[in-house]
């Protein structure tokens, strides 16, 4: 017979998702008034995203860590084979197709986890000293950061690897670095800065010609037009004709949350904005309570600058504050690949919060 041990309720965070489930209920209620066809597809997406954080939090994370760095390198073989062979979509190689099937995936996706968790397993092999890591262990580290980064970039896709690259270098800064070397960084960002642009693919000079213009962009005006319009407590769903109209451009994904303030005002923008908040100050004070577990420090604090990056950028594009790139608000837009892969990266976090003290993984016994 198989029974539950209640311990795992004692260091299950459940916080967590009572701060998440609600995102994800709110979701589901606007693109259900947008698209009942798409609302459809969503319940099946919250399923596999069920399915996928269950599978990564029962699975022995700490006892087989030593898999991680060939995870890593899986991740860094899919990614060069997108090069090689990758298929195409609007201009830009991001994805493999998987044969016979048709069904397609985006290694830069599976490349989150990956690279928080070979971080996750560096740091925790060598941890930092007191001052911080100095130049020679920063450099070995920064290499597992500005492969994939490099790799994602040539695909097109900045959007995805600044991401990466800017999760990389906050878990660094949070876990320890000499200050030296992030002045020496900065110095060297500024001066660099022209030629960084001027090697930048023409539709991304496009985004930045767009952002810094007087006049911004059709989607952007579209989407001023709807934030605009819901004024302090929202319009209800028959009068919300920016995006049943169809005026507001991917109303269900990029700009949802145009769509939210359309439906639900300046309080539905708080509402949302304030669990966000919450929840990346509530991942970041778990820090306090892990100490020198620098492991799962690594990932508490990669997901929660992670969810700070996708919030600030998509909201900051829908009011004309940041160049318009296909950053989802987690948990809130819609689509599979990011719900999934964030419920992965939960999944992970939950199993090294629950087994902190158990590292033998396992939470089912079985009596005879």
């Amino acid at each position: 017979m198989i029974v539950f041990d209640r311990r795992i309720l004692t260091h299950f965070d459940f916080l967590q998702p009572l701060l998440v489930v609600p995102i994800i209920v709110f979701s589901h209620i606007l693109v259900s008034e947008a698209s009942q066809m798409l609302a459809n597809k969503q319940l099946v997406y919250f399923g596999v995203g069920f399915v996928a954080f269950c599978i990564f939090f029962i699975f022995p994370i700490r006892k087989l860590e030593w898999l991680i760095p060939s995870f890593y390198w899986l991740c860094i073989g899919l990614l060069i084979a997108v090069e090689i062979f990758g298929a195409s979509r609007l201009g830009a190689q991001r994805w493999l197709e998987i044969p016979f099937v048709h069904f397609t995936i985006q290694p830069s996706e599976f490349m989150k986890p990956a690279l928080l968790l070979m971080l996750a397993y560096l740091i925790k092999k060598r941890p930092p000293p007191e001052e911080g890591y100095g130049i020679k262990e920063f450099l070995r580290l920064s290499i597992y950061i500005l492969l994939p980064f490099i790799l994602i970039m040539k695909e097109p896709d900045l959007g995805t690897a600044l991401v990466l690259l800017l999760v990389g270098y906050a878990v660094l800064f949070v876990i320890g670095v000499d200050k030296k070397i992030w002045i020496t960084i900065f110095i060297a960002i500024g001066v660099c800065a022209p030629l960084i642009y001027e090697n930048l693919h023409d539709y991304q000079k496009k985004r930045i010609t767009d952002f810094l213009s007087e006049e911004p962009s059709y989607h952007v005006k579209q989407s001023i037009i709807a934030i605009g319009s819901g004024g302090l407590v929202g319009k209800p769903k028959d009068e919300a004709t920016q995006t049943h109209f169809k005026f507001l451009p991917i109303a269900t994904s990029d700009f949802i949350f145009a769509y939210n303030i359309e439906r639900f005002g300046f309080f539905g923008a708080l509402g949302v904005l304030g669990i966000y908040a919450l929840l990346i100050f509530h991942l970041l004070s778990l820090n306090y309570i892990l100490k020198k577990d620098f492991f799962t420090q690594v990932i508490t604090t990669g997901l929660a600058i992670l969810i700070f990056i996708y919030v600030g950028v998509n909201v900051s594009m829908t009011i004309g504050y940041a160049p318009v790139v296909g950053v989802p608000l987690p948990f809130f837009s819609y689509g599979g690949t990011s719900f999934i892969t964030f419920m992965v990266l939960f999944g992970i976090l939950q199993n090294l919060l629950t087994f902190r003290f158990d590292f033998t993984g396992k939470f089912l016994q079985i009596q005879k």
